[in-house]
């Protein structure tokens, strides 16, 4: 389904490469944007390049899947500033999936986006059935016009924004399939990217804005890793012109909403000009690096957020990584779709000149997708890990790493700047809005690493 991962930006340095050479790519940056689909972001991009996959305005969905003669919705151009935020529950993306409770459709019908936005708020699926005008989103407009864009980039569960970011580092959820906040605050056990390049003594950092969502990772609590965070703002861009920064780099987003520091992650009802700005700012800041020539930045998002995605989910042949259960089945009989990790989810991804990435081509396995357990994957190529793959879902995700045999030599006509957005959001944030879901995560997280959840105070429900 076109729901969870929906942009992936790869901006490639373009070194000579082939299988039996090193790769020419020592930096690999990973920032992971909140809660957008590919259509919303980048399917009207389509009208710069005919190649992508994307939107021309015929894309619609029925009020009432079930009655033909129901307001039909069709897929504008007019995103603006989105709130409330829309669903994006495992239960909720079945419906957007299928259109109903019915998981049988092969290929799924994508038809359900407009009747399960209603059923939230009637005002909600026109917000749903929306993208943005490239020129809204200006940042990414330079960069699909410069740079490698993946059309059929897939969330690796379709569910909300912890599995599929667990998924990001370890190609698993560790059965998770919502976000389970006691299994968050104990931390998900599963091995990571970052032991593996840990162990083969190659560096990694995680620069962060706010807690850093990286230590829903149990094994990173250890004292032994206290060195790998780093205050985005004091560091980053330090170490980027000092010609610092690690083999793997992980750079987090604010993802609380202040006036002083508005939140740039793009999770609704946030504004996409900040999370515009944030990406200018990562790019412009690798491109000034002496780095630079040897830097691998990928950007997608978690999850889509509940927005419409046209392309069909893929939903047979999509192997579970470990066989791990969550703690919550959503129904007696189960099937492919029931598992929640038989499904993935689309999302959008970047391109470069020349190069429109629509899959991986039946490698390693006939069924194979890109998705989220890409990256790991691909990580494993570039530095030539003797590890073995984290999970069956790993070893079967398809990697990129061939595109960078496409040139030659290291392109010099990559801009050194990008346009300045527009922004969306009239006013400032509001800082009296509802604490979101995974807002209340973090706030978990940071009480469980002061330990505060070995007092006897600490509350059952760090929401309340």
């Amino acid at each position: 389904m076109a729901i969870p991962l929906f942009l992936l930006l790869l901006l490639l340095s373009g070194h000579p490469y082939s299988s039996s050479a090193a790769s020419p790519i020592k930096t690999v940056v990973v920032l992971v944007m909140e809660n957008r689909s590919f259509d919303h972001m980048l399917g009207w991009m389509k009208k710069l390049n005919p190649e992508i996959n994307g939107v021309d305005g015929s894309e619609s969905n029925l009020i009432n899947t079930t009655d033909p003669k129901s307001t039909r919705v069709f897929f504008g151009s007019q995103s603006h500033f989105v709130d409330p935020d829309p669903g994006h529950s495992f239960q909720a993306i079945r419906e957007q999936i299928f259109g109903s409770n019915d998981t049988s459709a092969n290929p799924p019908p994508m038809d359900g986006f407009a009747q399960q936005a209603k059923s939230m708020d009637p005002n909600m699926p026109q917000s749903v059935m929306n993208g943005f005008d490239p020129d809204k989103v200006a940042v990414y407009k330079a960069l699909v016009s410069e740079f490698a864009v993946f059309d059929r980039w897939f969330a690796s569960v379709p569910a909300s924004t912890q599995p599929n970011r667990l998924y990001v580092h370890s190609a698993t959820s560790h059965g998770a399939t919502s976000n389970v906040a006691a299994l968050l605050a104990k931390g998900y056990p599963q091995r990571t990217i970052f032991e593996d390049l840990d162990d083969a003594g190659i560096s990694f950092g995680i620069y962060y804005q706010n807690i850093p969502a990286t230590l829903f990772y149990r094994d990173l609590r250890k004292l032994k890793y206290i060195g790998k965070f780093h205050p985005y703002g004091l560091s980053f861009k330090k170490d980027a012109k000092n010609g610092k920064l690690p083999g793997y780099v992980v750079v987090e987003q604010r993802y609380t909403d202040s006036k002083e520091e508005p939140a740039n992650d793009d999770h609704p009802s946030h504004d996409v000009y900040q999370g515009q700005m944030f990406v200018k700012e990562v790019y412009e800041t690798l491109r000034g690096s002496p780095q630079w020539n040897e830097t691998l930045l990928v950007i997608t998002y978690d999850e889509h957020g509940g927005f419409y995605d046209h392309v069909a989910t893929p939903n047979r042949g999509v192997p579970s990584p470990d066989g791990m259960w969550g703690p919550t089945r959503f129904s007696s009989s189960l099937t492919d779709w029931e598992s929640g990790f038989q499904l993935l989810s689309s999302l959008p991804g970047f391109r470069r000149p020349l190069v429109m990435v629509h899959g991986p081509n039946g490698t390693p396995f006939p069924t194979s997708e890109y998705e989220h357990s890409s990256i790991p994957a691909t990580v494993r190529k570039i530095f030539n890990l003797s590890s073995p793959p984290l999970t069956k879902r790993e070893a079967w995700a398809g990697t990129f790493d061939g595109i960078l045999q496409i040139l030659k030599q290291p392109r010099t006509d990559c801009p050194e700047k990008l346009p300045t957005p527009v922004k969306i959001r009239q006013g400032d944030a509001n800082e009296d809005a509802k604490v979101s879901e995974f807002q209340q995560e973090l706030i978990q997280l940071a009480a469980v690493l002061k330990g505060d959840d070995l007092l006897t105070s600490y509350p059952g429900k760090i929401g309340r």
